[in-house]
């Protein structure tokens, strides 16, 4: 055990050294690997914060059910148990049409309007709200409202929401292909710069194998390299993608004002910031592996 201790400790100090000989080339590396990272990273960003806005806005569709005319008290109770016992209804609320016609007598525009008419022309109606954000079950919701006795009409702007969600899914695909295609990016990336390096080494890893050094003991250093430019990118991307967050939640309140709303866009999470960098390091391992037995195999093909 303390000998596989102290060979994981030589090659992290191969490692460093190789870093502090050419800092500027591995700083440089690890740049690359995470403006390759930060464009799907900033696209799943968007796409995140756009479901949850979307999470949010869709707290206010609400399914508005006007009844009939004629219908009465009686109507309505029947109406409101049937909401009650409904498995989809997460809550609904009764607005008569007497506190309907008082709030558009709050409005200042028409209320000389409203006191001119004759009769309260509103119906009784119930808000409701669906328990799911499906924009399908929640429109399923309101065909079956529509068809109960004296609701005269079953309310409801979802098309919105129609659009929204096949647009996230759109995108998310479009980030899946791009990580997809990044990804084998960065491992180009690790495979040419460990490859370099172990051409650059050459010499060295062959008087290695003549004192009996193992391919593991030599591929180490090498692993360590690519796994540590992987995860510096993989930080530097969630660094780069936080920068763009600051900046946009400083130019977003005046737009967002315009619209009477508050929008905040929300930055990565911790579990986000780690699956992304253990990600990127993973592939640094793997392009470096990839890059050290290609060689090896090349100079020791039996």
């Amino acid at each position: 055990m303390k000998a596989w201790i102290n060979q994981h400790r030589r090659a992290l100090a191969v490692t460093a050294w190789q870093v502090l000989q050419a800092p500027f080339a591995h700083l440089f590396q690890v740049l690359v690997i995470g403006v390759a990272i930060l464009l799907p990273l900033l696209l799943h960003l968007t796409v995140q914060n756009l479901q949850r806005l979307g999470g949010d806005s869709q707290a206010d569709a609400r399914i508005a059910l006007y009844l009939a005319a004629d219908a009465t008290g009686k109507d309505a109770d029947v109406v409101a148990a049937r909401l009650k016992a409904h498995p989809g209804v997460a809550g609904h609320r009764f607005v008569s049409r007497e506190e309907a016609i008082k709030d558009l007598r709050r409005i200042h525009d028409i209320a000389d309007l409203v006191d001119a008419l004759p009769k309260n022309p509103l119906p009784d109606a119930f808000i409701v709200r669906a328990k799911s954000t499906d924009p399908g079950e929640i429109d399923a919701l309101r065909r079956e409202a529509a068809k109960w006795p004296k609701v005269a009409l079953a309310q409801l702007d979802s098309a919105w929401a129609a659009r929204l969600d096949a647009g996230l899914r759109v995108a998310r695909a479009l980030g899946t292909g791009l990580a997809a295609l990044l990804a084998v990016a960065l491992l180009a990336i690790t495979f040419n710069t460990i490859g370099l390096q172990v051409v650059n080494r050459q010499e060295e890893i062959e008087v290695s194998r003549l004192i009996g050094a193992t391919n593991g003991f030599i591929r180490r250093p090498f692993l360590y390299a690519g796994t540590l430019q992987g995860a510096g990118g993989g930080l530097v991307a969630c660094g780069l993608a936080a920068l763009c967050v600051a900046w946009v939640n400083q130019q977003i309140p005046s737009l967002a004002a315009l619209y009477g709303t508050e929008v905040v866009v929300q930055p990565l999470s911790l579990p986000d910031i780690l699956a992304v960098t253990g990600f990127a390091a993973l592939l640094g391992w793997l392009g470096a592996w990839l890059a050290v037995s290609r060689h090896l195999w090349r100079s020791h093909p039996g």
